[in-house]
């Protein structure tokens, strides 16, 4: 199975230690966010988990503990965008980031670490202009370190509109020349530029519309066939393999206006509150009348063997 750890919070910016405990004691719980009575508990060993998934603004934080990962094969969502702190309160400045990105990198291979600059905002202050230049900057420093970008417009989710009651999406032909511009700028620095969550409406000017993490990814990552359950997707127009995550809601101290994962500041500290290092959860523990069920997991690996024959 792949462990993904990033769709419901950021865990290398603010629960690595956390991670890394649970991976050394080989198994995690987490909570169902739907029915908190239920919870699933996953064996982290190199026998079934064939990698582990990240989503991550900063990933600082994580450097120093990637030597204990050695065991597992990792992929990489790192977020670079231009904002601010009226946008983005508690993200550290994109240049760390890009440091931070580019050591990842050497670490693994370009093919296993993802550039997202996404969701863009386009404003007075955030004009389209504005977001070429920097998108062209940060695909300068990033040349040779991946080989693809993902980007998608702000979805006005009823989370995000509540932390975010100004935000706006641009009118469809506005982000058709912004795609058709990135695209062209992306290419010129060897990468490919994936849309998320967009449908296939940017395919015709070059974007690749197919899925931002899909099941190739890995393939494609790691050297290797998977042979994954089938699942449906979260919407309908996301085409990306997600499976098994580790985190829980209300947990994101980046704070950032546009999160789709946060109910409000309030509820976040709340549950850091709660969270607790040696937890076998993100945050709490597993109670007296909570239903354990462990997950029966396996490798999806294809054995070198069956891809021959």
């Amino acid at each position: 199975m792949i462990l993904q750890t990033g769709q419901r919070t950021d865990i290398p910016a603010f629960y690595g230690q956390w991670l890394i405990n649970r991976i050394e004691a080989g198994f995690v719980d987490v909570r169902n966010p739907y029915n908190s009575t239920i919870v699933s508990r996953y064996p982290i060993n190199p026998k079934v988990v064939d990698g582990i998934a990240f989503c991550t603004k900063n990933p600082i934080p994580f450097i120093p503990l990637l030597p204990r990962l050695s065991k597992y094969r990792q992929y990489w969502h790192i977020t670079i965008t231009p904002y601010n702190r009226d946008i983005e309160p508690y993200v550290p400045p994109y240049d760390g980031i890009i440091v931070a990105f580019k050591h990842i990198s050497d670490g693994l291979n370009p093919q296993s670490i993802v550039w997202r600059y996404d969701p863009i905002i386009i404003n007075h202050k955030y004009p389209i202009d504005a977001h070429y230049e920097s998108f062209y900057s940060m695909a300068q420093s990033l040349a040779g370190y991946t080989d693809t970008v993902i980007v998608s417009f702000l979805d006005i989710f009823d989370k995000v509109l509540a932390n975010f009651p100004t935000a706006q999406r641009p009118p469809k032909d506005v982000q058709t020349i912004v795609i058709r511009e990135l695209v062209k700028i992306a290419k010129s620095f060897g990468m490919i530029l994936k849309t998320c969550g967009e449908g296939d409406i940017f395919k015709n000017v070059g974007a690749y519309t197919n899925g931002c993490l899909t099941v190739d990814c890995y393939e494609r990552a790691w050297g290797l066939k998977l042979n994954v359950p089938k699942r449906n997707p979260s919407r309908p127009e996301c085409a990306c393999y997600l499976h098994n995550d580790i985190g829980a809601y209300d947990t994101c101290s980046h704070f950032c206006r546009y999160c789709y994962a946060n109910t409000n500041q309030d509820a976040v500290r709340r549950n850091r509150a709660l969270h607790d290092p040696n937890s076998t959860m993100l945050i709490g523990h597993v109670g007296p009348h909570d239903t354990i069920k462990v997950q029966n997991t396996a490798s999806w690996v294809v054995p070198y063997q069956e891809i021959l024959f």
